[in-house]
């Protein structure tokens, strides 16, 4: 007699070497659960992951959801350069928490309760699933689902710009012949042994059934799959196409669906981000105040005419540190699932002025009649009421003549600083906090 997997029943009637029936029992070990739903426990569900993801706690109220939801949505959407996958969780995410029933199902039983469709909340919930990594869920009719598949398919900008439909090849493990459930184990795919630990006493372990595969004879084999997937217009990197149940097989369970995660390859002219381009292009400082135009071969493979207006002067920078950018409305990437409207094409220039000594005399007085004529400076540098306090020579013996010569913008605060009058520099003190200048080997400066 069997009741739940174990052998003679829960108390009398034990086989030998079992004394006192249960009580005598020493060093069970179940191994995580017997065949049969003994001691078999679901784990807890997570319930506490789409909070995360926007950020706030799980007793938000509706209106921080909202708030939040839109603050990171502005920040991660892929036309500002996001990744496309976090900002489909943000969406799932928000779409659940929003939603008063749904919410409530996710804060008792997680995804799997919406999945299972608990309280009308579970329509569509497949993909939020997939999103959130459901390496344990269930597939249609209550069956396992075997965990997906990843593979990574490279792409050009020239294919992410018009779409590109191709045929891939991989591996996976494929069932051979019909399934039957193992009588060794009545489909349970473990089954109990009796090991002796010593005299009158014996363990039960539970061990994997040797004639079968999970509950079920049958044999495995390795499986070339091709597959033909398409790249839409737009794609991002690191997007996914998937394709639902041409994963791997294994009895018992729902075949696991296969994701290939778009790579962008990087090119030799263009930078992307989000649905803009943008082209580094060097033009001569001649063209920079007169004017530019040059060709500019397009991803799908156009040819531009790119001009200046006249007048139009191009400058280093539009303010220190913040570069000199244009762009021309319409000639980026198409947008993902809106391929008819595109980004922007963005040039930054780097203007190659002319080397030393490359203008002749009567070039450069013809430079200054053509030129707006100079600033006036004042004189850099100058506090008056400094000054004040020394001896200053007088002006009209006119300031000394010195000449500028280029450094590396690196070598500023390299020189030696003045120690105090003692003929040394920083390196050559030596005093109580270690022999040369500050602690940790920065210099000091001399206090007056």
């Amino acid at each position: 007699m069997f009741f739940n997997g174990m052998p003679g029943g829960m108390g009398g009637g034990m086989p030998q070497g079992f004394p006192g029936g249960m009580g005598g029992i020493h060093g069970m070990n179940f191994g995580g659960g017997m065949p049969g739903g003994m001691g078999q426990q679901r784990e807890p569900a997570d319930t506490t992951a789409l909070y995360k993801v926007l950020g706030v706690e799980k007793g938000a109220s509706a209106t921080e959801i909202k708030k939040a939801f839109r603050k990171k949505a502005l920040r991660m959407h892929p036309d500002k350069g996001g990744d496309p996958e976090e900002f489909k969780k943000i969406q799932a995410a928000y779409e659940v928490l929003s939603d008063a029933e749904k919410r409530g199902i996710y804060d008792q039983h997680g995804l799997e309760g919406l999945e299972e469709g608990g309280g009308g909340g579970g329509g569509g919930m497949g993909d939020i699933f997939d999103l959130f990594g459901g390496g344990g869920r269930r597939g249609r009719g209550g069956k396992p689902k075997v965990a997906t598949s990843v593979f990574t398919v490279k792409a050009t900008l020239e294919n992410l710009y018009a779409g590109r439909t191709c045929t891939l090849a991989y591996k996976r493990d494929a069932i051979k012949g019909e399934p039957r459930k193992c009588g060794t184990c009545k489909g349970q795919g473990a089954v109990i042994r009796q090991m002796m630990i010593g005299p009158g006493m014996a363990q039960q372990v539970q061990q994997a059934c040797p004639d079968c595969v999970k509950g079920y004879r049958c044999t495995m084999r390795k499986e070339r799959v091709e597959i033909e997937v398409r790249i839409e217009k737009g794609a991002c990197d690191k997007s996914k196409i998937k394709i639902k149940g041409r994963g791997n097989e294994s009895p018992g369970a729902e075949a696991g669906d296969v994701h290939f995660v778009v790579q962008e390859k990087k090119h030799k002219v263009y930078q992307r981000k989000g649905a803009d381009l943008l082209l580094t292009k060097k033009i001569s400082l001649s063209e920079a105040l007169t004017g530019f135009e040059f060709v500019v071969t397009t991803l799908d493979d156009r040819r531009l005419l790119v001009k200046s207006k006249p007048g139009q002067i191009v400058r280093p920078e539009v303010s220190p540190g913040v570069p000199y950018v244009m762009a021309v409305d319409g000639e980026g990437m198409p947008k993902y699932g809106n391929p008819f409207d595109k980004g922007r094409l963005f040039v930054l220039f780097h203007i190659v002025f002319p080397s030393d000594r490359a203008l002749s005399a009567d070039a450069v007085d013809r430079l200054r009649r053509a030129l707006p004529p100079p600033l006036t400076h004042a004189i850099v540098g100058a506090d008056p009421d400094a000054l004040k306090k020394f001896d200053v020579p007088d002006e009209s013996d006119g300031p000394e003549e010195v000449h500028l010569r280029v450094v590396d913008h690196d070598a500023f605060g390299t020189g030696d600083g003045a120690d105090g009058g003692s003929g040394g520099g920083a390196a050559d003190s030596d005093d109580e906090t270690g022999g040369r200048g500050a602690p940790g080997g920065q210099p000091q400066c001399a206090q007056q």
